[in-house]
This record gives C-alpha cells, structure tokens and sequence, in this order.
C-alpha cells in the first residue's frame, strides 16, 4: 500500500512539474507576463518621473505645457531655491514664491531623530520579542495576547496624551520629545520579531544555557545574530515610516532648530506670495528628501529580498 501512494505521489508530482514548465515556456504566458509586469513597473516609476519633470521645469512656464513629458524650460533653480543657494529676485524671476526654509538643516534633524527611533525601539523590541519567543514563563502568551491589543489601538487615540507628557516633562521643541513616544517598544516591531525568535532551533538556546550563558548574553551572541536580516529590514521600515511623519513632529517641533524636514516641507509649501504655490520648488525639495530613502535601498536592498526570502526557512 505504501508503495502504491509512493508511485502516485511521484506521478502527480510529475505531471505538476510538466505543468508548470509547459507554463513557463508559452510563449503567450511569457508574453503576458512580460506586459503585464512592465505595466506595473511603469505605473510605480511615473510619479517618480513626474516628480523630477516637475522639479527642472520653470514654475511661470510650467503650465503653459502641462501635457509636456519633458521638462519645460530646463532649469536647476528650483533645486537652488531649495538649497538656499537662489536670491529672492531669481526665485520671483523664475515663478518661485521666494520663501526660504533650511533644508539641509531640517535634513539633519529628521536623520537624527530617525535614528534615535530605529537604535532604541529596534534594540527594546528584540529584547522583548526574544523574551516572550524564547523565555518561558507563567502567563507569557497571555501578556503578549494583551500587548498586541495595543495594535488595534489608532494612534490619534495616543497623540492628545503623548503630547501633555512631552509637555510635562519639559521636552517639546527638542529631538527627544519627538522621538520619545516611539522609542520605546512598539507592538508591531515585536510581534515581526518574535515570529523569526520563534523560528530559532531550540538546541542552539538549551546548550548555550549547559554552558552557563546568561540570557542576554544569549540573546546578543547567539538569538540577535540569527535574526540580524530581519531586524535590517524592520529597522529600514521603521525609518522610512518615520521619515515621512508629519502630524507629531508638527506638533511637538515647531522651533526653527528642531523643525524637521517633512514640516519644513510643509512652510514652504504655504509660502505662497504670489498666490500659488513653488511647485517647482516643492518637488525638487521631495527628490533631495527622498534620496536617502534611495541611498538605503540601494545599499540594504540585497539584504531586505534575502530576510524576505529566509522567512520561510526554519
């Protein structure tokens, strides 16, 4: 009998296996696949393209060819006003609104607090994910069932209460009160975490425990390194997530020194003395905001398709 499900199984496995490379070598599912992916690629880089077109284009020429692919009136002022590196009189000259913001500025204060957030809620949350994946203790799923309540929890709930204990605490107006509330653990960076503790072979833990290791020399020797790929790719997803908030650190950050870069994006926006916004400038500004975002990809992009890839492999 066994041998009879062994001889079936190994057919139906050839027959799935013939299937599939019919599959691949037709050429009208190769052709439709093909399409299909270059119009999704497309779609994701317009903006992108848009976005650049928009940027070395002349904002009193802009409009006058909306439909152009190609920018109108190649110009690298909107760039320069952003930079500060443009006058009042050339930026007019050009369609800008003339308003100035200290964008390199407001640039070194988003990375610092973008990596205040990712060191301690990356460190605090692996810490804690290898506490309720790892150590056992009564009543563990339990307190971790009630943990990721707080996932449920939408945070303009939280905001009103972070913002009178950053202002009791003396901290508004500097990079701690923006990032303290996230510092800490969050919920959904332990629960990522946990999932891959989880995965981590148990003999590894028993006999680094025979030899009398402690649990955090566990964790950072033996735990942390295994799951290092993850705890990348979540420490990139958190920054760029944090990069791009606005409501918080417009509320807690409205001081020139600790303004950063998406609020300072947002006043030059609404500097708007002849009437309509520096589109121009506003997108140039958003392409130099986005190249560290790109510089990451680029260099952790290899590491964030091998975490994803490993994620299946106990």
């Amino acid at each position: 009998m066994s041998k009879l499900s062994e001889f079936i199984n190994s057919k139906r496995r050839q027959v799935e296996n013939e299937d599939s490379s019919a599959l691949v070598k037709s050429p009208v599912a190769r052709f439709f696949g093909l399409t299909a992916l270059t119009l999704i690629i497309l779609g994701t880089l317009f903006p992108l393209y848009w976005m650049l077109r928009t940027a070395f284009s002349t904002n009193k020429s802009m409009f006058s060819d909306a439909t152009s692919l190609a920018p109108v009136d190649f110009t690298f002022g909107a760039i320069k006003r952003v930079l500060g590196l443009a006058t009042t009189q050339e930026a007019i000259a050009e369609g800008g609104s003339g308003g100035q913001i200290s964008f390199l500025h407001y640039m070194g204060n988003s990375l610092i607090v973008c990596t205040l957030i990712v060191v301690f809620q990356i460190g605090f949350g692996a810490l804690a994910a290898y506490a309720f994946a790892i150590l056992q203790w009564r009543g563990r799923d339990t307190v971790f069932a009630i943990f990721l309540v707080a996932l449920m929890v939408p945070g303009i709930f939280t905001l009103l209460p972070n913002f009178l204990l950053v202002k009791e605490l003396g901290l508004l107006n500097s990079y701690l009160g923006i990032a303290l509330p996230a510092m800490f653990m969050a919920p959904f960076s332990v629960f990522f975490l946990r999932q891959f503790f989880l995965g981590i072979n148990r003999s590894l833990i028993e006999a680094a425990t025979i030899d009398g290791a402690s649990h955090f020399r566990i964790f950072r020797v033996v735990a942390a390194p295994l799951v290092m790929p993850q705890i990348l790719t979540l420490s990139i997803l958190q920054f760029i997530f944090y990069w791009n908030d606005y409501l918080w650190p417009f509320l807690v950050g409205q001081s020139e020194d600790s303004k950063l870069l998406t609020v300072g994006l947002g006043i030059f926006r609404s500097q708007t003395p002849q009437g309509n916004p520096d589109w121009a400038g506003l997108m140039a500004g958003a392409l130099i905001a986005a190249i560290p975002i790109i510089i990451i990809f680029l260099i952790f992009g290899r590491r964030i398709v091998g975490s994803i890839q490993s994620s299946g492999v106990k």
